[in-house]
């Protein structure tokens, strides 16, 4: 038995789904632990591209279990939406494949209204899927769970008494349209009727997977810095992305987790709002942007471009007790003279090698660079890492020693088969 989980390491966006992917074919059951729809894993497969946005990444494999956990808020219209296109692309034969947690979180049509209406003064960056808001609902103790919509009577109480107060709240906070009691009822009620069946008990069968010796792989959305708690708050995102979370929003002791694989790019991103001290307002900004296809898989909105940031990578691997890196888009970078890596930031004369709380300090910090010579070469014929190009090779060596662990798999393109060094996870473990 052996339990992974794999994280992003940087503000979301790293190619995790991809990692996932792969590291499937060795693993018995896929878990998405937390998140909703506000994230989209992107696979490309024999030239097909998948984008998931609820569904685990596991899910191309046939004879995979894909679990969604408890910590996860799901807006059922999404998920619905997911699995009949997977079906009618000749994946998901078995419904048996795909369990939803009971314990889950249903985003509703008030969440996404007031989520935008929100964001219009605060300016946060949200998606507008309804995430924050849906995870308020389950903090204040009044959020409605997956197994309320499958029992009517209770569904119908809860939904009658949540509407009282957001009705009040859009109209005469917000200023916005309220939400009709029957219209909500009837479409949950028919959604009801095509998820039920994939409404389980995860935890306990999760449980029972590990007892038995399976592999389980726990899939996490968005980045180390969009944690809830330990990221650049408040343009974070509303629940907790660390490795520790794995267990809260699976059902699971913490005793069961064996190691924790974190992503990154060769460069850094983000999207929405906040500090970002490597951000590139320039052409080569532009240009990693466009060679990296930097535009978000759930909102489209083009990606904020800067380099490799050591300091915001180290802070990921401290929050998440990461053990070994996976670094991703490596093949973005083949066109540049030079390349940089942030090494720490400079504000008031003094350099720190941590990211601080302090968001005015973060915005005020420069960033330290060291700056290294470019390949300008191809890199995705590499079998290995010692097959790259020699430049190539030193900016993955120096990433190496600025983070103080070993890159177990690199990605040198959007193929599945572009991906080199990658080597069972779990045979070292189990």
């Amino acid at each position: 038995m052996a339990s992974i989980v794999i994280v992003g390491a940087q503000w979301g966006d790293e190619g995790k789904g991809k990692i996932v992917d792969l590291l499937t074919q060795y693993a018995d059951v896929v878990v998405r632990f937390q998140g909703g729809n506000n994230a989209g894993h992107t696979i490309v497969l024999k030239g097909e591209k998948f984008v998931f946005h609820l569904i685990p990444s596991g899910i191309l494999y046939e004879n995979k279990k894909c679990i969604i956990g408890s910590g996860v808020v799901v807006d059922p219209a999404v998920l619905i939406e997911e699995i009949t296109e997977l079906k009618k692309r000749g994946y998901l034969k078995d419904d048996s494949q795909l369990m939803v947690s009971e314990e889950a979180h249903l985003i509703l049509p008030y969440h996404r209204r007031i989520d935008i209406a929100r964001d219009q003064l605060f300016k946060i960056g949200t998606t507008g899927r309804g995430i924050g808001p849906a995870y308020e609902d389950k903090v204040a103790r009044y959020g409605i769970r997956m197994v309320d919509l499958m029992d009517e009577g209770v569904f119908r109480q809860k939904l009658k008494a949540n509407l009282l107060q957001k009705n009040l709240y859009l109209t005469e906070v917000l200023k916005e349209k309220g939400f009709e009691f029957e219209a909500i009822l009837e479409e949950y009620l028919q959604y009801k009727k095509e998820i039920g069946k994939h409404v389980k008990d995860t935890s306990r069968i999760l449980y029972e997977e590990i007892r038995k010796g399976r592999h389980i792989l726990f899939e996490g959305a968005q980045g180390a810095l969009l944690d809830l708690d330990h990221g650049t708050y408040p343009y974070v995102t509303a629940s907790n992305t660390v490795s520790g979370n794995a267990c809260a929003g699976s059902g699971i002791g913490p005793t069961m987790i064996d190691s924790v694989v974190g992503v990154a790019k060769a460069y850094t991103t983000r999207v929405g709002e906040g500090p970002f001290p490597t951000e590139l307002k320039d052409r080569i900004g532009e240009r990693i942007r466009e060679r990296g296809g930097e535009y978000g898989a759930t909102t489209g909105r083009p990606r904020r471009c800067g380099w490799f940031d050591a300091v915001v990578v180290n802070h990921a691997i401290r929050i998440n007790g990461i053990q070994e890196m996976a670094i991703t888009k490596l093949d973005v970078l083949s066109e540049f003279d030079k390349v940089k890596i942030c090494v720490g930031y400079r504000i008031n004369g003094e350099i720190l090698r941590h990211v601080p709380s302090n968001l005015e300090i973060l915005e005020r910090s420069e960033p330290v660079y060291e700056e290294l010579d470019g390949w300008k070469e191809e890199v995705k014929r590499s079998n290995k890492i010692s097959e790259l190009p020699l430049r190539a090779q030193h900016y993955l060596k120096r990433i190496e020693e600025l983070i103080q662990l070993k890159i177990t798999m690199v990605s040198v393109g959007s193929e599945r088969n572009e991906t080199i060094e990658i080597k069972n996870p779990f045979q070292k473990i189990g």
